[in-house]
């Protein structure tokens, strides 16, 4: 990247920036690990991977009608619901992590070929919003990356207790184990204290905590 960088290349690089920590959470796992639903609406890491990917290839193919020609059946009006947030046995975590990179191959010739001004159309959101730039698509790609990679990162921890943006770089405290465990355990009490629960009860997830979560946005709503 140049000295001063274009509003373009800087959007690119956040971009790819939070593509690289997404990918990296698949490192080092089983193949039913990486597939297994760490949620009660079934989030796994293959599954998060397989949605980002399948999200760039839309946002940045049939939006600016750049088709890459990458089958996504998955995506198809008949599909079953959800088919997109998992991984089926024969799709393995290489070819869900070529899948993604392809789909960053062709999204970045998408990005380098047009200007942020650049007029594109997204059917799938309501009437009224479906024109777009390519800016909006970038800033809406990199949100959702980033949301997704956010799911990930407490998939993962949950998993192995791998945790940070990457392996190189955990963008966390350098304590050990015991100094994690105190920390963890503090937090608890303050938990506790501030919930009206007597001290010795520090231990435990609360009893009236709701065991779901609510729907959150969809990614394709716009």
């Amino acid at each position: 990247m140049s000295a001063v960088a274009t509003d373009k290349q800087i959007l690119q690089k956040y971009l790819q920036d939070e593509r690289d920590s997404l990918l990296w959470k698949l490192d080092g796992l089983s193949e039913r690990d990486l597939r297994w639903p760490m949620t009660p609406t079934g989030t796994n890491l293959l599954g998060l991977v397989k949605h980002v990917a399948s999200m760039e290839f839309e946002y940045f193919g049939v939006v600016f009608d750049r088709p890459a020609g990458e089958p996504l059946p998955w995506l198809a009006p008949d599909a079953d619901i959800n088919a997109d947030m998992w991984a089926t046995a024969d799709q393995s975590r290489d070819w869900i992590a070529a899948f993604y990179r392809r789909s960053w191959a062709h999204a970045d010739q998408t990005i380098d070929a047009l200007e942020l001004d650049a007029i594109g159309r997204v059917p799938w959101w309501r009437p009224g919003r479906q024109q777009v730039t390519l800016h909006r698509i970038l800033v809406h790609m990199i949100d959702e990356t980033a949301r997704h990679a956010g799911h990930a990162d407490i998939v993962r921890e949950l998993i192995d207790g791998a945790a940070g943006l990457q392996a190189a770089n955990t963008n966390l405290p350098d304590r050990d184990e015991a100094w994690w465990s105190e920390y963890v355990e503090r937090l608890r009490r303050v938990a506790n204290e501030a919930g009206g629960r007597p001290e010795d009860e520090a231990g435990g997830r609360p009893e009236d905590e709701a065991g779901g979560r609510s729907d959150g946005e969809a990614d394709r709503a716009g």
